[in-house]
């Protein structure tokens, strides 16, 4: 017998050997369980009985308490409702009797001193300054006579009726004043205001003696009719105001006050101070 058919035989007794082990495994194996049947369970819902409330037992009659109803309580100010307090500025206190006696010997600076003592007196006595109602600015032209009296008072502009009108009454209402002190008339032109804050403050002496720098003049400037020339350079600084010597202090101004000293170094310390100028952000 061929090699070959040898071995298919082989090979196939072998094969329905294994498949026969397997069938009596398999029929040698107990049968898996019954699957559990479901548990059934019947719930019947009863009915709930509400239990009523015991009956309120009313106190006795002499603790029984009337009862009163809260009033409402105020609803809050709002922005809306609430009425804005207006700025206001009281009057300045009118110039002492020892102010009136320095400012009627003070001859520098047009009288600078009787000036301003005339421009606080017409301040003091126009009262309280409101804002937007009872503020403004009035400027006068002001001639006083030699001896004190007003000989005219022109007014130049004003931003506000009421302050003209309580100028106008304040300077009617004067106290006598004491003499000019050049035994002139004295002219002037003073503004007043009538603000709810800060307009001004005392003005500094010391340095009344000292001349007034001159006024600048264009060299350049011809009017067209006369024969033009050029200023030369130094021309100006030889004048008799910048060439004689000028004193360093003002022996006639009396001392400052302390509350003008103050204003002044507040004035200039804004003025110098400014950021942009110390290179702040």
């Amino acid at each position: 017998m061929p090699a070959v058919r040898i071995r298919l035989l082989l090979a196939l007794a072998l094969s329905l050997g294994v498949h026969a082990g397997l069938v009596l495994w398999a029929a040698r194996m107990p049968p898996p369980p019954a699957a559990p049947e479901p548990l059934r369970v019947n719930l019947t819902l009863a009915p709930v009985q509400r239990m009523k409330p015991p009956p309120a037992i009313p106190p006795p009659k002499a603790e029984r308490k009337k009862r009163v109803r809260a009033p409402d309580a105020p609803s809050p100010s709002t922005p809306e409702n609430t009425p804005a307090t207006p700025a206001m500025l009281a009057a300045p206190p009118a110039p002492t009797a020892e102010e009136w006696q320095l400012a009627s010997t003070y001859t520098l600076k047009n009288s600078k001193r009787y000036r301003y003592n005339w421009g606080q007196q017409v301040r003091s006595m126009m009262g309280t300054a409101v804002a937007c109602e009872r503020q403004g600015l009035v400027r006068f032209r002001i001639e006083i006579a030699p001896d004190g009296t007003l000989a005219r008072a022109d007014v130049l502009w004003s931003t506000s009726e009421i302050a003209e009108q309580l100028a106008l009454q304040a300077i009617r209402s004067m106290p006598p004043l004491p003499p000019t002190p050049t035994g002139k008339p004295l002219i002037f032109e003073k503004t007043i205001a009538f603000l709810p804050f800060e307009s001004g403050w005392p003005p500094i002496y010391k340095n009344d003696c000292l001349p007034d720098p001159t006024s600048f003049k264009n060299p350049f400037a011809w009017n067209a009719s006369s024969p033009q020339s050029v200023q030369q350079a130094g021309a100006e600084d030889a004048t008799p105001s910048r060439s004689a010597a000028a004193p360093t202090e003002c022996p006639d101004a009396g001392p400052d006050s302390i509350e003008a000293e103050e204003k002044d170094m507040e004035r200039q310390f804004k003025e110098w101070g400014a950021a942009n100028l110390n290179g702040a952000d």
